[in-house]
Formats: C-alpha cells, structure tokens, sequence
C-alpha cells in the first residue's frame, strides 16, 4: 500500500474518532441510536444481554470506510443494513453480527478464531463479550487499517494476522469456537481440525445470493453435530492472500 496513501486513512480515521469523541451532541445522538439499535435486535429475536450490552456499546460510525461522509453515517451507521468498507467487502448487517455471536455461546476468556476480520466490528463484538480473540483477513489494505484501528478503540488484546482463512491458525490452535463471516463453498478442513473436542464453529456455507447459515460442534475427531439456522447474505470467502 502507498505510503502517503497509508497516512491520509491513518489522519481520516483520527480525524473522524476526535470528532465523534469530543463532540457531545454526537455522543448523545449516536448512543441514542445504539440503543434503538439493540431494541430492534431484541425485537428480532437475539436474546443474549451480553450481545446486545456490546452492540449498545460499540461506537459502529467509527467503523466504516473513509469515503463514508458523516450525513450518511447519521443515517445508516445504526440501521440493520451491511454498508461498505473498503476493498469490495462489506460491515455485516448488526442482526448478523448478534446472531452468530449468540449461536456461539460466548464464555469469557475462551479462545476464539474469526475468519474475516474486515472493519473489526465483529473483533470488537468478541473482545466485548471476554473472548480472546485471533482474527484473519486476507485483504492487505483493510488488514492494516484494522490493526491500526482497533488499539485506537481500546480493543488491544485481540490478535490479528494477515492470512488465508482457509487454512486457519494451527499454531494457535485448538480454539473453543470459530467464527466465519464470509460465504465459504464448503467448510475448510483446516478449521474442524483446528476447533476443539465440544468446540462450536458458525460458518455461512454456500455459491449463490444467499447461503445456509451452518452451526457445528465438535463431538470428537471425527464427528460433529450439525444444523442449519437460516438464509443469510454474505460475501465469498476468498483464498490466498490478496495485495
């Protein structure tokens, strides 16, 4: 990535935190409009308090692509809808988020894996929630926008790599769950192996508009129980890395 180019997204993100942070009626608007937001998520269905306490918190305006202009933000950044982020990928709709976060069952201090880190708003959701959080994003740009990003947050304990999530993190391994947040046309092998024995994985498995929302866990090697959520609308999870 160009170096200047680099530096203007670092003085654009810095630019746009000092604004949101400092300005009080801001603050008061936005968190008025988290609150709303975790209602409609109640209403929906997402029962879990401690998901919905970090979807009440999570300052989701600061989370976007720099080419997102702050009108836009104060209408859309608290709406259930995915907007762009950059690099052709996308912040998954808040109902998604809380909804795979839930299906995971969450338990402070358990190591998860999260393949995808685009924005790092599911990082931030995670680390919220106590998980020990190793993410994985193969786009070059938004690995080094994120990774920079995130401490900004406060969120310093999440570990981010730069990488094919295919193939996992096998040197960290076991976890206890792993989270996919891009459509995969099967489920990668490297990750059954690398979840633990009664480990539980949420991965969106399919090649067309919409995919099967798939949740597993880990019986034994070799096992595994398996149901299908419901139809969600994701991104593909591409291989390899990408510069």
């Amino acid at each position: 990535m160009d170096y200047y180019l680099y530096n203007l997204i670092v003085l654009y993100k810095n630019i746009i935190l000092n604004y949101a942070i400092n300005d009080k009626e801001n603050i008061n608007l936005f968190k008025g409009k988290r609150l709303r937001l975790a209602e409609q998520l109640r209403a929906k269905g997402i029962k879990n308090n401690l998901v919905l306490a970090a979807i009440e918190k999570i300052p989701r305006h600061l989370f976007f692509d720099s080419t997102t202009a702050i009108p836009a933000l104060l209408d859309h950044a608290y709406s259930d809808k995915a907007l762009p982020i950059g690099e052709g990928q996308t912040i998954s709709h808040p109902y998604t988020v809380a909804f795979q976060t839930e299906h995971l069952n969450i338990i402070a201090g358990e190591k998860v894996l999260e393949i995808g880190t685009g924005c790092g708003y599911q990082t931030a959701v995670l680390s919220e929630m106590g998980a020990k959080v190793f993410s994985i994003e193969r786009q070059k740009v938004l690995f080094q926008k994120t990774k920079l990003f995130l401490p900004q947050m406060g969120y310093n304990n999440a570990k981010l790599f730069y990488g094919d999530g295919y193939k996992g993190l096998l040197q960290f391994a076991p976890f206890d769950k792993i989270i996919v947040t891009a459509a995969a046309p099967y489920i990668p092998n490297d990750l059954l192996i690398q979840l633990k024995i009664g480990g539980i994985m949420i991965i969106p498995i399919g090649e067309s508009i919409s995919q099967e929302m798939i949740w597993l866990k880990k019986t034994s090697q070799t096992t595994f129980d398996k149901k299908t959520l419901g139809i969600f609308n994701f991104v593909p999870l591409l291989q390899n890395k990408s510069r």
